[in-house]
């Protein structure tokens, strides 16, 4: 007997199906809807159930196993994860579908950015202190070359990350980066746009390297924080083609006959 489609309200929109799908699943987990240890419905029947490919369930299914809300069992299928006190980081990875919410990442990085440009000037000793410069040229470098300047510039907020002598922040950084680089796509984007943005930008990490060479921590501090307050202004104060033109490149390809992501 065919099964019959699920009622409207579960039908999900085709804009970010997966992410959608994904959201739901996640709120029926977090309602206690679903409990853990529970077996998820097959692939088919959350396809059918909700009016959407096979395709557009894999990903939701992926996108919560990544959080650790699911877990696969070999031959017996996908299971609510069980209640743990340690919960995998993660992010929204649909967080940067918009110029608010990549101005919402660099407000991330502003409150943890700061405090790591500090401890780095504390403790930077001369050899991460010449790796600092050198990532600081190598932004310059990559831009003068015709680049981007993005994964430079990931780079040196690593390099500075590194010198502080604490591997954790070196950890938090690099799972930020999978966030980070697309915003700073966007960013650096909008800067390229506007030739004293691309000066701004340039003496604020300058600022930044420079007050780390001192082992200057409050002028460090001030740099970093500063740095990223002023990267969040200048999306704000780009001008109404600017924006679109960020706004453009957040949109995700997507199978329009189909209505799911490709």
């Amino acid at each position: 007997m065919k099964r019959q489609p699920a009622p409207a309200e579960t039908l999900l929109a085709p804009d970010r199906l997966s992410d959608r799908l994904a959201d739901l699943l996640q709120a029926r987990i977090e309602s206690g809807e679903l409990q853990p240890q529970d077996r998820l419905p097959t692939e088919q029947e959350l396809a059918e159930r909700h009016g959407v490919s096979r395709t557009v369930v894999r990903e939701a299914v992926s996108r919560l196993k990544s959080m650790g809300l699911l877990v696969s069992r070999q031959g017996s299928g996908v299971f609510v994860a069980p209640v743990s006190r340690a919960k995998a980081l993660a992010f929204d990875p649909a967080v940067l579908h918009s110029l608010e919410a990549v101005v919402q990442i660099v407000e991330v990085r502003r409150a943890l950015e700061g405090e790591v440009a500090a401890l780095a000037a504390q403790r930077a000793d001369d050899v991460a202190v010449e790796r600092i410069l050198s990532a600081l040229a190598a932004i310059d470098a990559a831009v003068a070359a015709g680049g981007d300047g993005v994964e430079e510039d990931l780079h040196f907020h690593r390099t500075v990350a590194a010198a502080t002598g604490n591997p954790q922040f070196t950890r938090l950084l690099g799972f930020l980066e999978q966030y980070q680089r697309d915003a700073m796509t966007v960013t650096r984007a909008n800067e390229a746009m506007r030739e004293d943005f691309m000066e701004q930008v340039r003496g604020e990490h300058r600022e930044i390297a420079h007050a780390i060479a001192a082992h200057d921590t409050e002028r460090a501090r001030q740099a970093a924080t500063t740095h990223m307050l002023r990267a969040a202004r200048r999306i704000e104060e780009a001008d109404a083609s600017v924006r679109a033109v960020l706004s453009d490149a957040l949109v995700p390809r997507r199978d329009k006959s189909k209505g799911s992501p490709t």
